[in-house]
């Protein structure tokens, strides 16, 4: 059986009264990209939350390569491997692409900026990953919004991300862009990263997904291979018309 990269066990979390989430189980493995649905307020958003460490889970663990943590700090979470994308991206809209990849862990020699340095191993990363950028001495704040999400996987990688969680990246981007970043979530599952996906665009997590997690009421009620359920089903249980299941687990 593969070993799963990440494994969540029984991670509960609450605000006050209100339980969040109420003991989620879910694996990730190396090249896969595996979709996490369901409606606002379902908990998808305070899980990653957990698995970025900016929020402690009441109970569980979060397994990484075989090691267990009972939570992570932000910074723990990138040791760890875990990379999260958010919308905002965080980048440095005035600096260049190198500038951003780089951002912290600058290259010097001497106490001054190794800079040509740091533009080539810039340039073999934004190349690895298929990311259409001529320039890389453009300030990030104005490329598009694909570029953008490029330059922010590659600070990740560069970092030693080894699974990387996506929280909605293609709201708000054209057709063109999408595409961008698509094809750039589906590249890093072929060189055998990680990926989680957070989408609410269905149409878009069945093009790109192996694996569908359905959370609601926060429970992942169901975890099925993409290519054995349908859109109908998802829409169902994400709705709570079709009973929780499990499945698409990997042999």
């Amino acid at each position: 059986m593969e070993k799963a990269l990440l494994q969540t066990r029984d991670i509960k979390k609450s605000f006050g009264h209100v339980r969040a989430l109420r003991g989620v189980e879910l694996s990730a493995y190396r090249g896969e990209i595996l979709a996490i649905v369901g409606d606002n307020g379902a908990g998808k958003s305070t899980f990653i939350k957990i698995l970025a460490g900016s929020i402690r889970p009441d109970q569980g663990s979060i397994v990484v390569d075989g090691q267990a943590h009972s939570y992570f700090t932000p910074r723990e979470a990138i040791a760890a491997g875990i990379s999260t994308v958010y919308q905002d991206l965080a980048l440095a809209n005035t600096r260049n692409v190198s500038a951003n990849i780089f951002l912290g862990q600058e290259l010097t020699s001497m106490g001054f900026l190794r800079k040509k340095a740091m533009e080539k191993d810039a340039r073999a990363l934004v190349d690895r990953l298929g990311i259409d950028i001529p320039d890389l001495s453009a300030p990030v704040g104005v490329l598009s919004g694909g570029q953008r999400q490029g330059t922010a996987v590659a600070r990740l990688m560069h970092q030693g991300g080894k699974l990387f969680i996506f929280d909605e990246p293609t709201a708000a981007m054209g057709l063109k862009e999408t595409g961008a970043v698509l094809k750039l979530i589906k590249k890093l599952a072929s060189e055998g990263y990680g990926v989680i996906l957070i989408s609410h665009d269905l149409p878009q997590v069945f093009q790109i997904s192996d694996r569908i997690a359905v959370f609601r009421q926060g429970k992942a009620v169901a975890l099925m291979k993409t290519a054995d359920c349908t859109m109908d089903q998802v829409i169902g249980l994400i709705t709570g018309t079709e009973p929780p299941q499990e499945g698409g687990k990997r042999q």
